[in-house]
């Protein structure tokens, strides 16, 4: 008997997701917990495994489709590997196109091979304008490239690149729910927020040499490597603790304070820009810091990050400066009250002590939201960062 492949519930509002990637095709024999398909929500992405072990009989919804929770969007045959071979995910390329099943396809259906089918779902070509030349008229992937590869004589569809006389191209993509509520926080937090931003610079000097000076030992003792992130989440919680205003939040006509530090840590994910958060940041220490941000890295670029990891959050730290911004002004998260852009490191001149030198120098910014916080805070919790980084030893000292 059939098992539906439905989706799960997600999380509390979540009332619809985005299709992903499909990691399978239809025809494809698939072990139990097998990583089936992709799913996108506003907040996070995650796959939906196998229930059981059996043949994918049915996909109801294909990649770009939005589909409501607990509606079904494929269909899975119970049943051992009727062939023997790998499950479809793990197999090679080679493979697929060497395949030699005896099976036949029903009512005279095309054979499709799963990395075929595959890339016929991200390119948008359908079967019927394949060629196929596989052993016994199977499609294999190859056979999809040369369609991708050759040139279109068809009417193009509102999802693919439409030419005009000169060829000039435009292409129409739905909006993932993931960039859809990361432009809907984004107009929310400047329409319902006083925003304004304050710069200052800071020498990285005495940052650099630390990392120099304990890179080796920091590394063999703590298997991480030691960056500036790790400085400059310790320094915003010395700046919130002296100016709790930026850490605080408005809730309707009232102002609510916090006595713990969730920072959130700006990454570039898979699917956009996502903000875990660091819970308890005033509690870690710099090696936590590092390997927490190490890892929501990592599981950004693997859409891993559960949906709780982005939840909360008291501040937020983004460094535009990995990408090669010298300046910007961030905007906060909503309903957070401040948020600090890190920017690129420039050797440039600067004065120091009456004499010129040159200095590896970051420009920094806090967007705040002026009805919590006033100017002259929003400044001075600036300024403690600064203080901070160029000299570190404050940090040990609390000074």
């Amino acid at each position: 008997m059939s098992i539906d492949i439905k989706v799960p519930t997600v999380g509390e509002s979540i009332n619809e997701v985005f299709i992903g990637e499909w990691h399978v095709a239809e025809g494809d024999w698939i072990e139990m917990d097998q990583p089936l398909v992709g799913l996108e929500t506003d907040k996070a992405t995650f796959d939906v495994p196998a229930p059981e072990s059996g043949i994918i009989t049915k996909i109801t919804k294909g990649a770009g489709e939005e589909a409501a929770v607990g509606e079904i969007i494929g269909q899975l045959e119970p049943g051992e590997n009727p062939g023997g071979s790998e499950p479809a995910a793990t197999k090679s390329t080679e493979t697929e196109a060497a395949a030699t099943k005896t099976e036949t396809a029903s009512s005279g259906e095309q054979i499709v091979m799963p990395a075929a089918a595959r890339m016929m779902a991200e390119t948008g070509i359908a079967a019927s304008d394949v060629t196929a030349t596989g052993p016994g008229g199977r499609l294999l992937k190859e056979d999809v490239q040369r369609a991708a590869d050759s040139p279109k004589s068809s009417t193009p569809s509102p999802s693919s690149p439409a030419a005009s006389e000169n060829g000039r191209l435009e292409k129409t993509v739905p909006m993932s729910p993931i960039r859809r509520r990361i432009a809907e926080r984004l107009v929310e937090a400047q329409q319902n927020a006083a925003l304004l931003t304050t710069f200052n610079e800071i020498d990285m000097s005495a940052v650099k040499d630390a990392r120099a000076r304990y890179k080796d030992a920091f590394i063999k003792k703590h298997d991480v490597k030691l960056g500036f992130m790790s400085f400059f989440v310790k320094a915003a919680v010395a700046a919130l603790n002296e100016f709790p205003q930026v850490n605080a939040q408005v809730r309707g006509k009232e102002m609510v304070y916090y006595n713990y530090y969730d920072i959130g840590i700006a990454v570039g994910g898979g699917k956009g820009l996502i903000v875990p958060v660091l819970r308890n940041a005033e509690r870690m220490s710099f090696a936590e810091v590092e390997k927490t941000i190490n890892d929501f890295g990592r599981r950004a670029q693997e859409n891993k990050i559960g949906i709780e990891e982005l939840q909360g959050g008291t501040f937020t730290i983004t460094n535009g400066g990995v990408y090669g911004s010298l300046l910007s002004t961030p905007i906060v998260n909503p309903p957070q009250s401040g948020v600090l852009g890190m920017h690129g490191i420039i050797d440039r001149p600067i004065a120091v002590n009456g004499e010129v030198v040159i200095r590896p120098m970051m420009y920094v910014a806090l967007t705040y939201d002026h009805r919590i916080v006033d100017g002259r805070e929003a400044v001075s919790f600036l300024k403690r960062i600064k203080e901070v980084i160029e000299d570190p030893a404050r940090l040990v000292l609390e000074v």
